[in-house]
């Protein structure tokens, strides 16, 4: 902070005072275009419609924070009632910061430190004072230091300056908060004024002004419409439950918008959309520059190999039509999908944006019965969007935020308690939504006899639909679920075609016990978890089915205990493909086991694959013994060259003669062994092609806990 406040004031002192600017006067024709029409999209952005009287040729003026040119710049359409001509579109633009620096040649960036500006001071005639008798001179250089205090610890940052005076010494200042520096170059401080501006100029950049001439004759209607990037608006609804119970609740809706865009909404037609068009950002508002390649210049040196190397790169002329496809289409890393669309491939709802055709004026409009006064919110569905598009204007004005009412009726409600099958019992109540109003997703807080009951989360609730929603835990509802084991048993056996397809069922009943020791009725809603392909098979029937889970209904009496049993059957299908080295010789005389009158049947196969087995075995311990004698005439030959010329190199010879002639028989009976296997594998092939049966069995298997 220090550092920070240091380099602040010193560049204020480096600097004479400065003539103020004079204001420039704004055109006298143009005109304010004010915002009508308003609408707001769940994925952040906006739609905005300005709407005036022009008359002859006029230009209109609309302003917009910089954080919104992007967006206007690439969805900005203008419409004329009586057929004007729109002409320039122009608005306030700024060469970036970064080049407007650059070109100034200081070299310094936004936010520079210390040591970068007066390094920019040095070779220049300065004058300090306030550190003694003042120093008139060239700057040579600013010194960094860190000194340390008398017990060894680290004392603050210290800036020296080293100054040559007009008489030909050296002196050196620190610099502090009572020293001033002041640049005695005129030339200089006119860079250093620029430099000053420069920053000035880019904070006064966050407003822009967009100004569209309008060429025609008499009045007309001059509508200007584009998307803007905005916060995203939220829905929040209160569910009030009268203090005699009759069935009903008071379900009131609101929408939280909040307006930062940097205009007032006065009056204006205000719709909220709960859908995400695609929407992305494109840098447009920027200037932009392309890059250029930087070729040496060529010397004696060089030579024409390395000047013909550097010309093989892409040069600027080749990429510059490549580089307008690309800014032409969409930007690089945008999906096709996201891309704009012609008119003709738009969708509907683009259109009727676009155009200011809106939405909730067209025909089929659904008014809702009670919904806070008749008329004064209708919605529409489109595609999967819904709407909410008041009648009356509404007014916010910028940088403020304003809860709307969206909905406020009564709807059927039935409190119940829900268990889903984790944690703690839930209060909860079951919503019909009668209205034609889609709820969107959005908090909620429950009101019962007077006082806030608790409070929950809602998705999209649409019309005619029905929802559970939990708001707090009900201590007084206990609930003991009890799995027993599944029994599995055999219902079906069939082989066609070399497959064996084995139909097991698993029947698996659950026991729910609830107990109730409140001193009023609960109705409790008990959640059970589908089984994946099981069908239901209980006497209970459920209330309501889901995707996951089926919900039982059980009304439950004061102090007392109510029992679900819930029965589920998956049949389970396996199949065991019997050719082509088939070696699931344990499955067929499980089949066998399993179903007595196919056992005779089974019976060749069974044969055949244990013959099968058994030569593979045989192969097996000829190809051991074939390994071990190889490495006993591998040692005895290393053994015989070792003594070559010795008497006891005849032992080896001996033994190296025996393991080659006991190496040839056994690859002899290896190969008639391999003739053995193949024609086993054959009979085997031909038995289990010509099996064929198909039985229905009901025959127990093990049971196992869930």
């Amino acid at each position: 902070m220090r550092l920070r406040f240091f380099v602040l004031t010193m560049m204020a002192a480096l600097l004479p005072a400065l003539p103020a600017q004079k204001p420039q006067p704004a055109p006298g024709t143009i005109a304010d275009l004010p915002v009508r029409k308003v609408v707001l999209y769940k994925n952040g952005v906006g739609y905005f419609e300005h709407a005036g009287t022009v008359n002859g040729n006029q230009k209109v003026t609309v302003e917009f924070t910089s954080a919104q040119l992007n967006d206007v710049l690439q969805s900005l359409t203008a419409l004329d009632s009586k057929g004007g001509k729109i002409g320039a579109v122009e608005y306030n633009s700024t060469t970036p910061i970064e080049q407007q620096l650059n070109a100034l040649g200081l070299g310094l960036k936004d936010y520079p430190p210390t040591l970068a500006i007066y390094q920019t001071l040095r070779g220049q005639r300065v004058e300090v004072t306030g550190a003694g008798a003042a120093i008139s001179g060239r700057l040579v250089n600013i010194e960094y230091r860190q000194e340390s205090d008398k017990n060894g610890a680290s004392s603050t940052d210290h800036y020296y300056l080293i100054v040559a005076t007009d008489n030909g010494g050296l002196r050196t200042a620190e610099l502090s908060d009572g020293v001033t520096v002041r640049m005695l170059e005129p030339a200089l401080q006119r860079q250093f004024a620029s430099y000053l501006e420069i920053l000035a100029s880019a904070q006064s950049q966050q407003m822009r002004h967009v100004t569209i001439e309008d060429r025609g004759e008499g009045e007309r209607q001059l509508q200007v419409s584009y998307i803007s990037e905005v916060p995203v608006w939220k829905a929040t609804y209160r569910i009030v439950f009268p203090r005699e119970a009759d069935g009903k609740a008071t379900v009131q809706g609101w929408a939280v918008v909040d307006n930062t865009v940097g205009v007032d909404w006065n009056d204006v037609q205000l719709s909220l959309v709960a859908g995400a068009p695609h929407s992305f950002i494109q840098p447009l508002a920027e200037p932009l520059y392309a890059h250029r390649q930087t070729i040496p210049i060529a010397t004696a040196i060089q030579s024409a190999p390395e000047t013909h190397e550097a010309a093989e790169s892409v040069t600027v002329s080749e990429a510059a039509p490549e580089m307008m496809n690309n800014q032409l289409t969409a930007p690089t890393g945008i999906p096709r999908r996201m891309q704009m669309k012609s008119a003709q491939e738009a969708p509907a709802v683009s259109f009727g944006i676009g155009y200011g055709g809106g939405f909730g004026s067209a025909g089929g409009v659904y008014q809702p019965g009670h919904a806070i006064d008749q008329g004064d919110v209708a919605t529409k569905a489109f595609d999967d969007y819904f709407e909410y598009a008041l009648a009356q204007p509404v007014t916010i004005h910028k940088n403020q935020s304003a809860m709307v009412p969206i909905l406020e009726q009564e709807l059927p409600v039935e409190s119940v308690t829900l268990w889903s099958g984790h944690g703690a019992p839930l209060r909860a109540i079951w919503l019909d939504n009668q209205s034609k109003l889609t709820l969107d997703a959005g908090s909620f807080s429950i009101f019962e006899g007077g006082a806030f009951a608790g409070e929950g989360l809602l998705e999209p609730v649409h019309p005619g639909e029905k929802r559970l929603l939990s708001y707090a835990n009900d201590e007084a509802v206990k609930v003991h679920e009890e799995k027993p084991a599944v029994a599995r048993r055999l219902r079906h056996v069939a082989v066609h075609e070399g497959v064996m397809v084995r139909t097991v069922s698993a029947v698996s009943e659950t026991d729910y016990t609830v107990n109730n020791t409140a001193d009023e009725t609960r109705t409790v809603i008990v959640e059970h978890q589908r089984q994946p392909k099981a069908e239901l098979e209980s006497d209970a029937k459920p209330t309501e089915s889901t995707a996951t889970a089926y919900r039982f209904r059980l009304v439950v009496a004061p102090h007392q205990t109510a029992d679900l049993r819930v029965k589920e059957r998956a049949n389970l299908a396996s199949e065991i493909k019997l050719q082509s080295h088939f070696e699931n010789g344990d499955e067929l005389i499980a089949a066998g086991n399993d179903a007595p009158a196919l056992a005779e049947s089974l019976r060749p196969a069974i044969e055949a694959q244990m013959a099968l087995n058994a030569l593979a075995e045989k192969i097996e311990q000829n190809s051991q013994k074939q390994q071990q004698l190889a490495d006993d005439e591998d040692r005895a030959r290393k053994n015989l060259t070792a003594l070559k010329g010795n008497q006891a190199a005849g032992r080896f010879a001996i033994e190296l003669t025996k393991a080659e002639d006991e190496i040839s028989a056994l690859r002899k009976e290896e190969a008639e062994l391999e003739k053995q296997r193949n024609a086993a594998q054959e009979k085997l092939d031909a038995i289990v092609t010509k099996l064929a049966f198909d039985t229905d069995l009901d025959v127990a298997l093990k049971t196992e806990n869930k």
